[in-house]
């Protein structure tokens, strides 16, 4: 049982981290220092059309952190061992 839940929640870290890489940055951070434009991206260029996938992506990555920690609670209880 608690090998299957291990896997999970592997499998639940892929996803968070790749559900986190495909959102869109909320400011220009370091790459405004080295003269990067935030307004050359492929986000801003699509606002209008990118909005509604941006919800879907934070609201999944929301549903994936819970259960993530729901997860990582469950192994590490006694409970299993």
């Amino acid at each position: 049982m608690k090998t299957a839940l291990t896997v999970v929640f592997i499998l639940v870290c892929v996803i968070i981290t790749i559900l986190v890489l495909f959102q869109e940055a909320k400011d220009n951070g370091l790459g405004s220092l080295a003269g990067g434009s935030a307004g050359e991206t492929y986000w801003s260029k699509n606002k209008g059309r990118s909005m509604d996938k941006e919800r879907v992506l934070v609201l999944a990555t929301t549903i994936a952190v819970v259960v993530f920690l729901a997860l990582a609670l469950l192994i590490s209880s006694k409970v299993l061992n």
